[in-house]
């Protein structure tokens, strides 16, 4: 669409010249040369603004759907970062989890052990300490899951101060 336009302003500015050298007296002096030569200067410089103007408007339009293809590119990749870590930390609470869990099962079969091996004062400190770390780690659990529901329900909004100028 844009070789239609350009190719409009060529033919139209060698039809003005041909027009103008048609209408002009077949002996050319110096005045006949500077009367042909006013005209088609200020075509020529018409014709440079418009091609200008037609290539500025084009650039404008490039640079506009480049910057449109980058933003949707930018919030594709931020998108896709944003689930690689929720992914990511997905992973590491279950493998959190399974180590705390193996270890609280460990202290509980050393309590176990000391039960069967008659150490009772040993096998109660044991598995009460397991019970509490167990306990505790419930409990911290459940704590950093609601501050984590409060936070995605309270959406915070940036307010900037405006300053008054007092005369």
């Amino acid at each position: 669409m844009q070789l239609l336009k350009y190719f409009f302003a060529i033919i139209l500015v060698q039809s003005i010249t041909a027009t103008l050298l048609l209408l002009s007296p077949s002996t050319l002096d110096n005045m006949a040369i500077l009367r042909l030569l006013l005209p088609l200067l200020f075509v020529a410089l018409i014709m440079a603004f418009w091609l200008n103007a037609l290539a500025g408007h084009r650039q404008k339009d490039v640079v506009h759907k480049m910057k449109d293809s980058f933003a949707k590119e930018r919030e594709k990749i931020r998108i896709k970062a944003e689930r690689n870590i929720a992914k990511e930390a997905k992973m590491t609470h279950a493998k959190a989890n399974f180590k705390v869990g193996t270890a609280f099962a460990v202290v509980l079969g050393i309590g176990g052990l000391f039960i069967f091996a008659q150490m009772m004062t040993a096998a109660l400190l044991t598995l009460t300490a397991a019970g509490g770390a167990a306990t505790g780690y419930y409990y911290r659990g459940k704590r950093l899951n609601k501050k984590e529901a409060t936070s995605k329900q309270i959406e915070t909004i940036d307010v900037k101060a405006i300053d008054i100028k007092q005369d």
